[in-house]
């Protein structure tokens, strides 16, 4: 089975999922999982400690992935305590499963290689410029993550080998031609039918609806007569934008400004190098030795790019010949940093002592330090200086806001005249249709609190978002309330008007159904209420002028006697006959869509396959959940 497995995960379908799966966890931040904090466990599975750290930060990149994605509708979603309790919930069992996962790839031998990890990295089209791999961008990207190259590889091998249990089991699932054929048979399947429409207007006047009916049509759906409750919101708003047009910026200060900051419009002095590492190992005097002869053999006037090619244990940029590209100060290991910006062009360092090995460095190329001219900032400055002094009087003003709310409660006039803005009015709201600018999260739980609400008192500042805050008192309150049955009655006898009329109508249908099957003249009937059968040719499983619920009918009716036609309820109220006359089997599907509809199918059971050896896994494994 081991051997079946590694197969499987070397595949290209395999590695494009593992490139996927890769990508989502990186970029997202989960990088910081590599290191334990220490924190308390959550949770123990098999023995190994999920800490709270870990959780924590997996939560916190989900979370930010589905506000990025949803917006303001994932901020409400969070905003209600037990959907929070569910979601944090759902992310521990997510890395218990991938604990399991991990454990199992561990206990199997599965491994992946150096050259599947060059490969995968290069890959990465967050790594590349116009398509081919960019070693500037590769080194900026991991530092943002907060990785080494060599931490990010082992981070990399780490995920991978993980992965590889699931993409096997996903590779070793497969459709049978059968299958396949039976599945593109149903897909692309057309019948031929004849239908009629039975209107349930024809039916109403058969049908009565008595004050009791009402009643009791009342009694049962009581709920659906709860009006929610609504507000008339009062309130007045301050953002930055609003101050931003008052403020006057000088020529002077922005000249100031861009004196006071220049080493912000100056571009850093950039070295281009090359090195060759050699990695302590088990015996750091020999790693030394070793990396004091490639020094001699450059002094010999040996090729340093060969040499990289030949010894760097950096296996990725010794494809380059040690190149790292160009790189700023602080961007690599202090030691590296301080002898790399001491080299003259050309020249090749002494051995180097940092925590990842002994390097040595040539120096290829200088990037002279560069600074922009005030004349091509001067509009950003200005910008720049508007906001923060506009920032700086909007939170003065906030602060004398919330004084005078507290203060002054039981109107908004003088939080208007401080903020110098107006007083506004929502008009009456339910909070599920809330409008600009109290549908806000924030805005919303405070307009529908009891405090608001019974107390009618202005409201503290509430944060919009970090350049908008708003006051707000309720105005006018509708309290929720079940709407009496004489406000009601008449639509609820349209309503059961409506329903006894398609319940009529439906009766009737199947009276037709009945007589036509025992071969009876259905005609007189149909011209009863002036009905014809209308045709239709080559009906397909997908969206199509025949009503939804007729092409459902006439897909589950078979060939065989006396299962050809039948009645249905249309969702229009109307009551639908379809019969069936013919079912056209498609022609086989040529090769690249058999190919694609099994690649569909594997995938499907590879993905169930995957779901219930997880479940195994979970069944038979000791799993603790401490906290949540």
């Amino acid at each position: 089975m081991l051997e079946r497995i590694r197969e499987g995960s070397q595949g290209p379908w395999a590695m494009i999922v593992i490139g996927l799966v890769v990508l989502s966890f990186v970029f997202a931040g989960v990088g910081s999982y590599l290191n334990s904090s220490g924190a308390t466990a959550v949770a123990t599975v098999n023995g190994e400690e999920i800490d709270q750290g870990t959780l924590e930060r997996a939560y916190q990149n989900q979370r930010a992935r589905m506000e990025s994605e949803y917006g303001e509708s994932a901020a409400s979603m969070f905003a209600n305590e037990n959907y929070l309790k569910d979601f944090r919930r759902n992310v521990l069992q997510r890395l218990i499963n991938d604990k399991l996962i991990q454990q199992q790839a561990e206990e199997l031998g599965l491994r992946v290689g150096d050259t599947q990890i060059r490969d995968t990295i290069r890959d990465m089209q967050e790594f590349q410029t116009a398509g081919e791999f960019d070693n500037e961008r590769y080194l900026a990207i991991l530092r943002q993550s907060g990785f080494q190259p060599s931490g990010f590889r082992d981070y990399l091998r780490t995920e991978m080998t993980r992965t590889q249990l699931a993409q096997a089991l996903g590779a070793a699932s497969f459709a049978l031609p059968g299958e396949v054929d039976r599945a593109w048979q149903l897909q692309a399947q057309t019948r031929d039918g004849r239908y009629l429409v039975v209107p349930a207007a024809q039916f109403a006047e058969t049908v009565e609806v008595s004050e009791q009916d009402i009643q009791n049509f009342y009694e049962s759906n009581i709920t659906r007569f709860d009006t929610q409750e609504k507000l008339n919101i009062a309130y007045v708003t301050l953002s930055v934008d609003d101050l931003a047009s008052e403020v006057d910026v000088t020529d002077a200060d922005i000249e100031q400004y861009y004196e006071e900051n220049k080493n912000s419009y100056r571009e850093e002095e950039e070295r281009r190098v090359s090195h060759i590492l050699i990695e302590f190992g088990d015996d750091k005097e020999a790693a030394r030795t070793r990396a004091e002869k490639i020094k001699s053999q450059l002094s010999d006037g040996a090729e340093f790019a060969r040499l990289a090619e030949e010894r760097s244990d950096d296996t990725f940029s010794a494809e380059n010949g040690g190149d790292l590209e160009f790189i700023s100060r602080d961007m690599m290991d202090p030691a590296f940093d301080e002898v790399a910006f001491d080299l003259e062009q050309g020249e090749i360092s002494e051995v180097v002592e940092t925590e990842f090995g002994f390097h040595l460095i040539k120096l290829t190329d200088i990037k002279a330090e560069q600074v922009t001219p005030l004349a091509e900032v001067e509009a950003d400055i200005r910008e720049r200086l508007q906001t923060d002094r506009a920032t700086e009087r909007f939170y003065q003003i906030r602060s004398r806001m919330d004084e005078v709310a507290f203060e002054v409660p039981e109107s908004l006039e003088d939080v208007a005249g401080v903020a110098n803005q107006p007083i506004e009015e929502t008009g009456m709201f339910t909070e599920q249709q809330a409008p600009e600018p109290v549908s806000n999260p924030n805005a919303l739980s405070r307009a529908f609190s009891p405090e608001l609400v019974e107390d009618r008192m202005n409201s503290e500042v509430i944060e919009l978002d970090e350049k908008t805050v708003m006051v707000m008192r309720v105005k006018e309150h509708e309290p929720q309330r079940t709407r009496p049955l004489e406000d009601v009655s008449d639509s609820i006898a349209q309503q059961l008007q409506g329903q006894k009329a398609q319940q009529a109508a439906m009766q009737w249908a199947e009276k037709l159904v009945e007589q036509y099957q025992a071969g009876e003249d259905v005609q007189s009937m149909l011209a009863e209420y002036d009905l014809s059968w209308q045709e239709a040719t080559e009906v397909n499983r997908g969206p199509g002028e025949l009503p939804r619920a007729l092409v459902e009918t006439l897909f589950t009716l078979s060939e065989q006697e006396g299962s050809q036609i039948e009645a249905t309820k249309l969702a229009t109220g109307d009551v639908g006959v379809v019969e069936l006359t013919g079912v056209k089997q498609p022609e086989a599907p040529d090769a690249e869509l058999a190919s694609s509809l099994r690649q569909r199918l594997g995938s499907a059971y590879g993905q169930a396959l995957f779901q219930s050896y997880v479940k195994a896994l979970r069944d038979e494994a000791e799993v603790e959940i401490l906290q949540q």
